[in-house]
């Protein structure tokens, strides 16, 4: 074999070689998320034995859907980028988030299945949060602003935070920084969205798996927030999504 051929032979092998590194970290980060969820299910059908059975309309169940496909974006979002930068600090935050929503998305699921409760709900999306809080107001006092009463969401309109099938086509084309801050933008309000979502049901809920897991959200995405608002600092990039 001529010097240049096996010069040129020698880089195809290193190129698939790490293409092949690359697939294998993927699906091993996948699979994790995907045992996650799993033990997550297990867990959250024994966490509700001992609870009041919610009804299907009730708010607990709907937070349970509901939260279930916010969450299977966050994970999709999460993902994505793990794939489109190199930079450490994003890809820990994606996988954190992966692995905790998908976490909590089984949880959520294993409510419903304990409750005896179809996946899909009969009403449109989000009808639970237009309902009267537990104290009756439209609201609830984790919505209110200065003793005002928030609007109330429209159901069937698209969830609080989440990114439009146009924003996430739009990451998938962006890669190193322009992907992180893409990133960065979309889960800051895909985080604020899940926050105004748990408040809302803390409003509404008195079953202690609900509220712990509802109260849990509001803490660590808040944080997390604060977290990508100084990433993107750091990026010289605003955190409003357009």
């Amino acid at each position: 074999m001529a010097e240049g051929d096996a010069t040129a032979g020698d880089a195809t092998a290193t190129h698939r070689a790490r293409r092949g590194g690359r697939i294998a970290v993927a699906v091993v980060a996948s699979l994790a998320v995907v045992i996650v969820a799993i033990a997550a299910y297990s867990i959250g059908r024994l966490s509700t034995l001992a609870e009041p059975t919610p009804t299907t309309t009730s708010a607990e169940a709907g937070f349970a859907r509901d939260m279930q496909v916010h969450h299977q974006q966050g994970v999709e979002l999460a993902m994505i980028v793990r794939d489109l930068t190199t930079d450490e600090e994003v890809r820990l935050l994606a996988y954190d988030i992966a692995t905790t929503q998908a976490q909590q998305a089984g949880q959520m699921y294993g409510w419903l299945a304990s409750w005896g409760l179809p996946q899909a709900g009969s009403e449109p999306s989000m009808t639970w949060m237009t309902r009267p809080a537990a104290d009756g107001t439209g609201h609830g006092s984790h919505g209110a602003t200065d003793g005002a009463e928030a609007p109330l969401h429209e159901p069937g309109a698209p969830m609080p935070g989440l990114a439009t099938p146009a924003q996430v086509a739009e990451l998938r084309t962006l890669d190193g920084v322009d992907a992180e801050v893409r990133f960065l933008e979309l889960m800051i309000a895909h985080h604020q969205g899940a926050v105004d979502m748990a408040e809302a049901v803390l409003d509404r809920s008195s079953t202690e798996v609900v509220v712990a897991l509802a109260q849990s959200i509001v803490d660590s995405q808040t944080s997390e927030i604060e977290l990508m608002e100084s990433m993107l600092a750091e990026r010289g990039a605003p955190s409003s999504v357009e």
